[in-house]
């Protein structure tokens, strides 16, 4: 009578385990409509080590948590958000931090899948490469878009298709909640106003923002 052979499974080696250590980051705008709890709770089930957070406004520059993040990756580790934008105030400063991690050796993860460094290899470069140049033509395209679109007001008395114009107070309140981090369908549902009118707004301030700058 053949007697069988139970197999045990093996135990994981110390060698299996990832040879990198991933660091969360979660940040709460001022509004609180994306919480801040959830965004962790994500990032601790996505093998985060260790998760700062912070509430804080798509506005403020000061964010000592996501400087303490970033201080404490070390070449091979990445850096995990639930989403881009909560770690970014805009695509400039994504991109740029996103290509001053890659040379540092160090990868970004975001659960919504829009991006995973370590899973494009050596493609990685070429990839934030691309992003940056679109944000270039974007940002250009933006310019010369708003610069025809104050230019076309200023001739027609400043009306654009008949549509009302909107009143300080509303333009401040479209500008506080995208600094918030809103989005145009909330800011729409929030103010009442017509997208394109929102649009309008945000975009005329960036690019007196811009002409100021340069």
């Amino acid at each position: 009578m053949k007697t069988q052979t139970k197999f045990q499974r093996r135990k994981p080696l110390f060698r299996d385990r990832p040879e990198y250590k991933s660091i969360g980051y979660a940040r709460q705008s001022t509004n609180k409509q994306i919480s801040i709890g959830a965004q962790v709770e994500e990032l601790k089930k996505a093998g985060c080590l260790v998760v700062f957070q912070e509430t804080v406004s798509s506005a403020n520059k000061e964010r000592p948590q996501f400087e303490a993040a970033l201080e404490m990756l070390e070449e091979g580790d990445e850096l995990c958000l639930t989403k881009l934008d909560r770690g970014f105030r805009n695509q400039r400063q994504c991109i740029n931090t996103l290509h001053d991690l890659q040379e540092r050796g160090i990868h970004v993860r975001t659960l919504d899948g829009l991006i995973n460094t370590r899973a494009l290899g050596k493609f990685a470069p070429i990839v934030i490469g691309l992003l940056s140049g679109l944000g270039e033509v974007e940002r250009q395209m933006v310019i010369e878009r708003t610069q025809e679109s104050i230019n076309h007001r200023r001739e027609t008395g400043g009306n654009l298709g008949g549509r009302p114009k909107t009143n300080n107070e509303k333009e401040g309140l479209v500008l506080r909640l995208r600094e918030e981090g809103c989005s145009y369908r909330s800011i729409r549902k929030q103010t009442g106003l017509a997208l394109s009118t929102i649009r309008r707004i945000i975009v005329d301030k960036d690019l007196v923002t811009e002409i100021r700058v340069t």
